[in-house]
């Protein structure tokens, strides 16, 4: 009997949050509508003229990030190519791979869905074994590494699973997530809440990650010896 009281009390708790969100939306609504009926026709065509004008700007940046290689996942070649491609893109996310490396296909699967998600960023892979002097100097010693370039410098790693919940079946929406915590994407979810999945089936305890660097960090449980 107690439990249905619960239960009915719950529903009604539940009904009128519902109620509340619906009428604050309705005055929302209501109060655009009455700020339009009270424009005159000079107002609309200005009011028109800009939101065509931020449509064509927004149409312009799209077309200007294609240009530059946006919208996919793809290799290059050379050392030389990634100073190249940094230049000239303010977001880039760069995995360096190895072929004999079963987690660097796994990434692969994400950031090619991504690339073409978030057309603001560059998604470039470039295979750790052909530029060692790069790696060298950014400390990349864990494969697989995402080095995640803003403004020309390298700003943060994603080192191995570590920060994906340490699984490899992690959801393209905690890559996401990372990504987003590093400022590198155009993310419109919520940073603190990581959309891990499944962790009590993994045994794996995760924390919310302050939006910080992590270079410089030991990452003990991943190996580039796979």
């Amino acid at each position: 009997m107690a439990a249905d009281t619960s239960v009915e009390m719950f529903s009604k708790v539940l009904e009128n949050q519902v109620l509340q969100t619906t009428k604050v939306v309705e005055e929302q609504l209501d109060a655009e509508i009455q700020k339009l009926d009270q424009m005159d026709e000079d107002e609309l065509e200005r009011l028109k003229e800009r939101r065509l004008e931020a449509l064509k700007k927004s149409q312009q940046q799209k077309q200007e990030w294609l240009s530059k290689g946006h919208g996919e996942y793809r290799e290059i070649p050379s050392e030389r190519d990634f100073f190249q491609e940094v230049k000239g893109s303010k977001n880039v996310v760069c995995h360096f791979y190895r072929d004999t490396n079963f987690r660097c296909l796994i990434l692969d699967k994400h950031l090619a869905a991504l690339s073409k998600k978030h057309i603001e960023t560059k998604f470039l892979k470039l295979n750790a074994e052909k530029s060692p002097f790069l790696c060298e100097r950014l400390g990349i010693k864990v494969i697989p590494t995402l080095a995640l370039v803003k403004d020309g410098k390298t700003q943060d790693f994603i080192v191995g699973f570590t920060d994906l919940g340490n699984t490899d079946d992690f959801i393209t929406e905690t890559l996401e997530w990372r990504l987003g915590c590093s400022d590198i994407i155009n993310y419109s979810g919520n940073l603190m809440d990581p959309p891990f999945q499944s962790q009590k089936k993994f045994g794996t305890i995760v924390t919310k990650l302050d939006k910080k660097t992590i270079r410089g960090k030991r990452y003990d449980s991943d190996s580039d010896d796979d």
